[in-house]
C-alpha cells in the first residue's frame, strides 16, 4: 500500500500517549516497511548512554533525548490549505498521481 504521509508534511497525533495526543509536528522520517513515522518534538524518549569509542570517535555519556518512531495509523495529515486534519485521496492526471485533501478537494503537493 502506498504511504500517504511524506517527509516534511505537517501531521497531528490522533491517538496514543496522552502527552502527545493533539500535538502537531513536522515529519522527519518515514519508514514504510515498518509502518512507522518520526515526528519532530513528539514521542520524545530518554536513553542512558555509556561512553563508547568506535572508529576514532567518542560518544559522550549521559542521558540523551530522541524522537522515537510512532505508528502511521496514529497520525493524520494536516491540509496546508484548510489547516484541518484530513484523509488523503490519490487523483491520477496525465500519468501522475497527486495527493488530494478529502475536506476541501485541493491538491496537497
Amino acid at each position: 500500500m502506498k504511504v500517504k504521509i511524506r517527509k516534511d508534511d505537517t501531521v497531528e497525533v490522533i491517538s496514543g500517549r496522552e502527552l502527545d495526543k493533539g500535538k502537531r509536528g513536522k515529519v522527519i522520517k518515514v519508514m514504510p516497511d515498518d509502518g512507522k513515522i518520526v515526528i519532530a518534538g513528539i514521542n520524545v524518549r530518554k536513553k542512558h548512554q555509556k561512553q563508547v569509542q568506535a572508529q576514532g570517535r567518542t560518544l559522550k555519556p549521559g542521558i540523551i533525548e530522541f524522537e522515537a518512531p510512532l505508528a502511521i495509523g496514529n497520525v493524520m495529515l494536516i491540509c496546508p490549505k484548510c489547516d484541518k486534519t484530513t484523509r488523503v485521496a490519490f487523483l491520477r492526471e496525465e500519468g501522475e498521481s497527486k495527493r488530494v485533501c478529502k475536506n476541501c478537494g485541493k491538491a496537497i503537493d
